[in-house]
């Protein structure tokens, strides 16, 4: 995983974007679609990872967007040259929402890839396309970068950490015996959750519930993954299964996944209600299910990621006395969800990811 601390960018600077990929018609439309941003500048189209190689010395750019299936030398190839000539380069993933291109995204963010969108589908209209690609990839670009102050009387609206008020004082402090860990995590995520889920030792006393924020096919393919890695067994969650001690359950994409009280024990409900925090599974809709069914009796993770999902579940877990793990900047490829987790004054550890599982098992009673 390329953790790279965000760049400020300065006054009047824009993001270089060199555009990687055979098709002309796809290079058209990133290009297009980015141009309309002012903090953002193509510099430079390749078609193939060969000829971008050869063009990011003479283009110095700050982010590459690149295709997988290339002629000549296809988008993985060019990843690991990347990684091992450019590591402070960003690089953002094209995939197709299918299975063939879901396993190949999870290998590029194994190879160090950042993030990944999902290539564009014909949307009934070149301006619908573009703005759909437009949505997508212009926040995932900008999420790499600290965007210059704004200019007095040119306030931007920041946020809103003010709508997530301190937890009440009285509950601050007061921890239970956890029963159940609680996991959010975005951009990074994979390979996060693939160093740190496998070191949970055989025997874990508690279930552990994942969301990390992807689409469908890709959450069950990063489960099985990490099933084949981990001592616990890993399966993508299903309705009215239960929550049982030493299993972890991810997420499945486009579905909420939330914790329903079940007798003396606890199973999964998921639904397709409306995004929270523009996300579907989204971390704040677990956390909050959490504290209704275990109370304080609960470690929440929050785990690198762009935006701020999971600030408002850390915070009704926190009024109940749940325990609060945040990773650390250092260690984060984006430390958006974190960040705003540790300004809101939720978490009670800030730690880097290698340290994330022995506290939790500190936690947990098992050191």
């Amino acid at each position: 995983m390329a953790v790279v601390n965000k760049r400020l960018l300065q006054a009047g600077a824009r993001i270089r974007v060199l555009v990687v990929d055979d098709s002309v018609v796809i290079r058209r439309l990133v290009t297009h679609a980015l141009d309309e941003d002012p903090a953002i500048e193509v510099v430079g189209v390749a078609s193939n990872g060969a000829i971008a190689l050869q063009r990011i010395p003479q283009l110095n750019p700050d982010v590459l967007t690149l295709d997988i299936e290339m002629p000549q030398m296809d988008g993985l190839e060019m990843l690991r040259h990347v990684r091992r000539d450019y590591p402070c380069l960003r690089v953002i993933m094209f995939s197709t929402l299918t299975e063939r291109g879901a396993a190949v995204t999870l290998e590029a963010l194994s190879l160090g890839a950042d993030d990944y969108v999902a290539k564009a589908s014909n949307e009934g209209s070149l301006d619908r396309s573009m703005a759909k690609l437009r949505g997508e990839l212009v926040p995932k670009i900008k999420q790499f970068f600290r965007m210059p102050a704004p200019v007095p009387g040119h306030a931007v609206a920041g946020p809103g950490l003010a709508h997530f008020p301190a937890a009440p004082a009285t509950a601050l402090g007061v921890k239970v015996r956890p029963k159940v860990v609680g996991i959010g995590v975005s951009t990074g995520g994979p390979t996060a959750l693939g160093e740190i889920l496998p070191t949970l030792p055989a025997g874990f006393p508690l279930p552990i519930l994942v969301v990390q924020h992807m689409p469908p096919l890709f959450t069950q393919l990063l489960a099985e993954r990490l099933h084949a890695t981990c001592q616990l067994a890993v399966g993508e969650a299903t309705q009215g299964e239960s929550v049982d001690a030493g299993k972890i359950l991810i997420a499945p994409g486009d579905f909420h996944m939330k914790v329903v009280g079940n007798g003396g024990g606890a199973c999964v409900n998921l639904d397709q209600t409306p995004p929270l925090n523009s996300c579907r599974p989204a971390v704040d809709a677990l956390f909050a299910s959490i504290g209704e069914v275990y109370g304080g009796a609960a470690i929440a993770v929050i785990l690198t990621g762009m935006g701020q999902d999971g600030l408002r579940g850390a915070q009704i877990l926190k009024a109940q006395g749940a325990s609060i793990l945040a990773q650390d900047e250092a260690s984060s490829v984006v430390w958006g969800m974190p960040g705003a987790v540790v300004s809101a004054g939720l978490a009670d550890r800030v730690l880097p990811l290698q340290q994330v599982v022995p506290e939790v098992l500190r936690r947990a009673g098992r050191t």
